[in-house]
């Protein structure tokens, strides 16, 4: 469950220059090559050597992924994955001795795609929630808040929104939880509910807010800030960022492999191979120490 407590405030992350709106299914600009590529990072045995037989005798790792939320999981100018959270699987699967396969799917799709053995895990943003542990495991690895956006010079307060028409992607937590549970609380106290805009993509969510046909947009914190620098002046931060909780990689239920990507992740932690990727997504006020399993339900 999502603690409440503020998170500071991510560092800035390259603007994309644009002169009209979003658009994250061809941007190649944050986060560019990392230091720490793949292919340069060696293999941790201990963590391997945990790796269910099946998984290690096919080599690779198949990682099923969303990419429509940049600059966590989004497309190249070729179509292909990339994204600070793409670079953690890569990363993942290396230290495992295994290579990444993506399969992109909608995000709704990637949670029975791992509990039905078609994917490995899944790394898409996932926050990590008790009823969603109900049906997976996660392993932990990072913290993002809730950060709303309006148009600059429009001023919006998340806490008093009722009325106001609120843009999200849909399926995500936003979309499912917060923005719902705000409106009827809207509706409780005798006042307009939130009208929610729910889009497939986030692009088109932060261009709705752009073009002036929401009021505001909800997304995680890394998503807001980084639509924010797209932008360039069109957007700002409404209110602060709250809600914070882990995110976790997706893995089956009561899996062998789940303590293997635990032991990838904290092997990366312990190399510097973790905060270079986030430090050149600028996304490292997100970071965690020590990666954990169900931190919702044990944290």
């Amino acid at each position: 469950m999502r603690a409440q407590y503020l998170l500071p405030a991510l560092a800035a992350v390259t603007a994309l220059l644009l002169t009209g709106c979003v658009d994250n299914s061809t941007d190649t600009t944050g986060g560019a090559t990392s230091d720490s590529s793949a292919s340069e990072i060696a293999v941790d045995d201990a963590a391997a050597a945990m790796l269910p037989a099946e998984v290690a005798d096919s080599g690779t790792l198949v990682i099923g992924t969303d990419p429509t939320y940049a600059p966590n999981e989004f497309k190249n100018e070729a179509g292909e994955p990339i994204g600070w959270g793409i670079e953690i699987a890569e990363a993942v699967a290396a230290k495992l001795g295994l290579e990444p396969e993506f399969q992109v799917a909608k995000f709704d799709n990637i949670i029975p795609s791992v509990t039905g053995g078609k994917a490995d895990i899944g790394v898409s943003s996932f926050t990590d929630n008790v009823e969603r542990e109900k049906q997976v495991d996660f392993v932990n690895y990072f913290v993002a808040g809730i950060q709303w956006a309006s148009a600059v010079g429009n001023d919006v307060d998340p806490d008093n929104a009722c009325g106001l028409k609120v843009a999200v992607q849909a399926t995500t937590y936003e979309d499912t939880d917060e923005v719902p549970a705000k409106s009827d609380a809207c509706v409780a106290a005798g006042k307009p509910a939130i009208d929610k805009l729910k889009y497939d993509t986030q692009d088109q969510a932060t261009n709705a807010v752009v073009l002036g046909q929401a009021d505001a947009l909800s997304a995680d914190s890394p998503v807001t800030l980084y639509a924010i620098a797209q932008t360039e002046g069109k957007l700002q931060p409404a209110g602060e960022t709250f809600d914070v909780a882990p995110y976790g990689i997706v893995v089956a239920k009561d899996s062998e492999l789940t303590k293997a990507v635990q032991a990838a992740l904290q092997s990366m932690v312990d190399d510097g191979t973790y905060g270079d990727i986030l430090d050149e997504w600028g996304v490292a006020d997100g970071a965690i120490e020590t990666i954990t399993i169900n931190a919702a339900s044990n944290g």
